[in-house]
């Protein structure tokens, strides 16, 4: 019997603070299957918020998840995430090395050169360094 759409569970790639499960569980998210991945060819830019641009021979790191269509839509309809569209991305998983194709949302226009958000990267580097990323890529968040 298929699984119904609402409750079929998708792969999602976050790579801001919707990488620590206690921030997705207050959300009500019950994310499956995290495990600790990157993405080539895109840079992590923190303004306001944060969000991936493409960019050639880069990489971000992140944690992959499952989680339904019905929790990403409520994740990303919140007040101030509106913004945030959905893109399909191939993601490495750091464990194993397998590919996982998943869904990751970006801002539609990228923060501006000078725009900042040390609290932001404060809290980022703090929830990259409980789950094992690694430190230069932590110590690079600005």
């Amino acid at each position: 019997m298929p699984t119904a759409p609402a409750t079929r569970r998708v792969q999602a790639f976050f790579y801001g603070l919707f990488m620590d499960e206690a921030v997705l569980r207050q959300s009500g998210v019950v994310p499956g299957n995290p495990r600790r991945a990157r993405v080539a060819d895109f840079a992590l830019r923190i303004g306001q918020r944060a969000t991936l641009v493409p960019m050639a021979g880069a990489q971000a790191f992140g944690m992959v998840m499952s989680l339904t269509h019905a929790e990403l839509n409520a994740l990303y309809g919140a007040p101030g995430l509106e913004l945030y569209r959905p893109e399909a991305v191939l993601v490495q998983t750091l464990e194993d090395g397998l590919s996982v194709p998943a869904l990751c949302y970006n801002l539609r226009e990228p923060p501006e050169a000078g725009e900042r958000n040390p609290e932001y990267a404060k809290r980022l580097r703090a929830v990259l360094s409980k789950l094992g990323f690694p430190v230069e890529y932590v110590e690079s968040i600005q």
